[in-house]
């Protein structure tokens, strides 16, 4: 995971190398779309997040997330007229997706793919392949081909951006790789960090606005790498009542762009939990979330709309750092393949590295370190990617 980690600036250059001469024929495939419509499961559906703030904030029109067993399972017909639908899977291989996709299209929605394969199902299902140049992952938890995703959906969004504002925009993407091999210097920070969370027996992970989706990808990678009971939501959302289960066990993780209009009340957040006794640490954010925080992470000086590429790397570094000191192999989380089909019932599940994590070793109650016992290796699903 953490050499994957390290891998991140040279993906991320040959993505944007790859997809940015794509504009063009994403522009046509969007062309008359008023609605863009994420289809995606697991840290892709994180992604897709970060994709829906894009195209609503930069683009003015509407982005939402799918629920894909209104097609799988129920089989319902939508009026998709007018809707750009956006698969994303790592591997394109997650059966649900490729068939969402699919339905989409036979709705009557136009159809991108977003996948770090391109001999895959979902990109031959999808009218434009925009394919990622991650190379082979080979640890379970998804870090460069995220991070890859996500510049994939910068493109996307650049395509129907205002055209007075696309060269800006593309100067900002292109600069964006290097401000990730930047955040790549935060690892010595993640390790005191990880000291400091050994002994947690859970974790409230949040943002809002772009931060968002970093968030919500700390909170999935702290679940799986380092099976800490972490949840991952808005700021808004953790003030009407998940607050309460913050405390000197379970602290809260705070995640936020350099600048923006959400950062004044992610410090206000901050406040609030350490006022009350409990830990804040905090990812990115300025020197006033740094002050109010217990500790921080820094973040880049991406601008926010750019800012989820970077704030994620400090939040993969803390993962692979706080995993090591459990004794869990970050790159074997047990209980996990590479690849997820979500129809489980009577399906084999694929793994397309022919690896999964272990079974399930009991926890100790009432102690915050994680059982350290290793169990007997067997197949099993992951999320879809």
């Amino acid at each position: 995971m953490r050499a994957e980690i390290e891998e991140q600036p040279a993906a991320l250059r040959a993505t944007l190398d790859a997809l940015l001469p794509l504009l063009p024929d994403v522009a046509s495939v969007a062309r008359g779309t008023r609605q863009v419509l994420f289809i995606a499961r697991g840290s892709s559906d994180n992604a897709a997040v970060y994709g829906r703030y894009l195209v609503e904030v930069c683009c003015g029109r509407l982005g939402s997330l799918a629920s894909p067993s209104v097609a799988t399972t129920y089989g319902g017909r939508l009026d998709l007229d007018g809707v750009l639908a956006v698969g994303l899977s790592q591997s394109g291989r997650t059966r649900e997706i490729v068939e969402t996709l699919g339905w989409a299209a036979e709705c009557g929605a136009r159809t991108v793919a977003v996948s770090n394969v391109a001999a895959s199902p979902l990109a031959e299902v999808a009218e434009l392949a925009l394919i990622t140049e991650a190379g082979e992952e080979v640890a379970v938890p998804a870090t460069k081909t995220y991070t890859t995703q996500l510049a994939a959906l910068a493109v996307l969004a650049l395509a129907m951006c205002p055209g007075d504002e696309v060269d800006r925009l593309v100067a900002e993407l292109r600069h964006a790789p290097d401000e990730v091999e930047g955040a790549l210097a935060t690892a010595a920070a993640a390790e005191e960090l990880a000291d400091e969370l050994t002994a947690v027996t859970g974790a409230v992970v949040s943002g809002r606005g772009f931060g968002f989706s970093a968030a919500l990808e700390l909170a999935l990678k702290l679940k799986e790498a380092c099976y800490l009971h972490a949840i991952g939501l808005s700021y808004a959302d953790l003030l009407h009542g998940p607050i309460a289960v913050v405390d000197e066990d379970t602290p809260a993780i705070l995640v936020a762009p350099a600048s923006g209009p959400t950062l004044s009340g992610m410090v206000a957040v901050a406040e609030r939990v350490t006022g009350a006794g409990a830990k804040a640490y905090g990812i990115g954010g300025d020197g006033r979330l740094a002050t109010a925080c217990t500790r921080t992470l820094p973040g880049t000086g991406l601008p926010e709309w750019l800012a989820p590429l970077g704030l994620v790397v400090p939040a993969q570094l803390l993962t692979e750092a706080l995993a090591r000191r459990l004794d869990i192999d970050p790159d074997l989380p047990r209980g996990l393949g590479k690849v997820t089909q979500t129809d489980l019932f009577g399906d084999k599940q694929e793994d397309i590295n022919g690896r999964s994590g272990g079974a399930y070793p009991r926890r100790a109650r009432g102690s915050g370190q994680r059982d350290r016992d290793r169990a007997v290796h067997h197949p099993a699903p992951y999320r879809s990617t």
